[in-house]
C-alpha cells in the first residue's frame, strides 16, 4: 500500500507534536527530582548546542549575514528559550503541577490576540473576546480546584505567568522584527544566547545540584530530541504546508493532555471541577484559534 506522505504529515504530525509537547512538562517534573531548575536547564542547552553546532556544520547552515538579524535572534532566545523556559523549570520547582503550569503557560495565543492590536494592529473580534473569557474562566477554575487559596503556590504561579509573558512577548517580537533564517541556525544562535543568560545565574542562586540518574538522563535526552529537535522540525513541515492553524488549535489541547499524563505518570489528582475548567478553557481557546485569519503563534 502507497503511503501518502503529505496526508500523514496533515493528520498524524499535529497530534505528535501536541504529545511531544505535553510531555515536556512532565519530563521536565521528573528531572528536576534530580537538579536544581536552571542547571538543569543550563545542562538540556549545552546538550542542544552539542547536537546543533556539528549539525549547522555539516549542513552548512548559513550564519545571520548582519548585526540586526543576530541582535533579533538573541531578543527571542532571551524571551523563549531564557524567560520561558526557566520560569517553566522554576514554576514546577515551587510547587505549581505539570497540568497547571501548562494551563497558564498555554493561554500564549489568547495573550497574542488580545496584544495584536497595539503591537500588530489587528483587530480584536467579539469572537476572540469571547474565547478570552472562557480560556481565563477555565484557567481560575483549575487552579481553584487544586487547592485553597490558603495552599496555593504562590510563588510557582508567579513564573509560570512570568514563562507566558515570555513567551507571548517572545512570539509578538519574532512576527514583527523576525527574519528568515535556516532553522538549524535559529535554534543554535537562539539556545545559545539562553545559556549564556542562564549558566551565570545558575552559578549565583544556585548550588548547582545535578545528579546523574537514570531519571535525569532520561529526562534530558527526552527534552533535547523530543523537544528542542523533534518537535521544532514537526512544527515547521506542518508550517510548510499550511498546517500552522491546525497546529493553532491543537496547541490548547496540551493542557487536558498534561493533566492525564501526570495522572498516569507521576500519580497527580485533579477534581471534577478542575476537568470541567480543562474543558472549558479547551473550548475558549479553540474559539480563538479556529477563528479564520492568519494565526500568530510562530
Amino acid at each position: 500500500m502507497r503511503i501518502d506522505g503529505a496526508r500523514l504529515l496533515r493528520y498524524g504530525a499535529p497530534p505528535l507534536f501536541i504529545l511531544l509537547w505535553a510531555n515536556g512538562f512532565i519530563f521536565v517534573k521528573i528531572g528536576l527530582a534530580d537538579a536544581d531548575p536552571l542547571t538543569f536547564l543550563a545542562a538540556r542547552y549545552v546538550l542542544v548546542e552539542a547536537l546543533l553546532i556539528p549539525a549547522a556544520l555539516i549542513l552548512r547552515a548559513p550564519l545571520p549575514r548582519s548585526a540586526v538579524a543576530w541582535f533579533h535572534l538573541a531578543v527571542v532566545g532571551v524571551l523563549v528559550q531564557a524567560l520561558h523556559f526557566g520560569a517553566i523549570n522554576l514554576s514546577l520547582e515551587f510547587g505549581l503541577t505539570p497540568g497547571a503550569a501548562a494551563l497558564v503557560t498555554c493561554l500564549q495565543p489568547i495573550l497574542v490576540g488580545l496584544l495584536a492590536p497595539w503591537l500588530a494592529g489587528e483587530a480584536v473580534s467579539a469572537r476572540r473576546w469571547a474565547g478570552l473569557a472562557l480560556g481565563l474562566a477555565g484557567t481560575i477554575a483549575v487552579i481553584l480546584s487544586k487547592s485553597s487559596l490558603g495552599d496555593l503556590p504562590l510563588l510557582g504561579l508567579l513564573f509560570a505567568a512570568l514563562a507566558l509573558a515570555g513567551i507571548t512577548f517572545g512570539t509578538l517580537y519574532e512576527r514583527k522584527f523576525g527574519l528568515r533564517q535556516h532553522p538549524v541556525t535559529a535554534s543554535m544562535v537562539q539556545c545559545g544566547v539562553a545559556l549564556l543568560v542562564v549558566l551565570p545565574l545558575a552559578c549565583a542562586f544556585e548550588p548547582m545540584r545535578l545528579h546523574v540518574t537514570a531519571g535525569l538522563i532520561g529526562s534530558l535526552a527526552y527534552l533535547v530530541l523530543a523537544n528542542s529537535i523533534l518537535a521544532i522540525t514537526l512544527l515547521l513541515a506542518m508550517i510548510r504546508v499550511g498546517e500552522a492553524s491546525r497546529v493553532s488549535a491543537l496547541f490548547f489541547l496540551v493542557p487536558p493532555i498534561t493533566a492525564l499524563l501526570a495522572w498516569a505518570v507521576l500519580g497527580e489528582t485533579l477534581p471534577p471541577a478542575g476537568w470541567a475548567g480543562l474543558a472549558v478553557s479547551a473550548v475558549g481557546v479553540a474559539i480563538v484559534t479556529l477563528e479564520k485569519r492568519r494565526p500568530l503563534i510562530a
